[in-house]
């Protein structure tokens, strides 16, 4: 082997484990995450969400994007059932979706109305306060693939 193809190959070695250092991000599952119904959602979640890229998580049907105050999605809530709570009717040219918001600490937290599964998303107010509205008509495309339930925003 010649000192060039020798000093290549260090290099690979030492390269290699610094590009799998990026650590998962941890997320709990949601109740029914192994539902089918989920892995079409999740497998249509678009790569970059508010202008964020997607990063590793650690659950099934889970993702989530950016590196500080992530915005993270866990398919497989439990779906809600009749409510007063505020209810966002999303309409894109791919689909009309009917979110649920609520405020959890800092942050909004998201789920589809009239789906099951449904889906959770949570948007740190930092980054929702300016663009809410645009992440969850990046989302609804996606969070379109579960099944409607029959309820809708009122």
């Amino acid at each position: 082997m010649s000192h060039r193809a020798s000093t290549a190959l260090v290099a690979a070695l030492v390269v290699a484990p610094l590009a799998g250092c990026a650590h998962a991000y941890v997320v709990d599952p949601a109740p029914y995450a192994a539902d089918p119904d989920c892995a079409r959602v999740m497998l249509s979640i678009p790569e970059t969400v508010g202008g964020l890229e997607m990063r590793a998580t650690t659950s099934q049907a889970t993702q989530a994007w950016g590196d500080e105050h992530e915005i993270v999605a866990r398919c497989g809530v439990e779906p809600p059932g009749p409510t007063t709570e505020q209810c966002i009717a999303v309409s894109t040219a791919a689909a009309d979706v009917d979110w649920l918001m609520t405020e959890v600490d800092g942050a909004w937290v998201a789920v589809t109305f009239g789906r099951s599964p449904a889906l959770e998303l949570t948007v740190p107010q930092v980054r929702a306060d300016e663009a809410v509205g645009d992440v969850l008509a990046e989302l609804s495309p996606a969070a379109a693939l579960a099944p409607p339930n029959g309820l809708e925003c009122s």
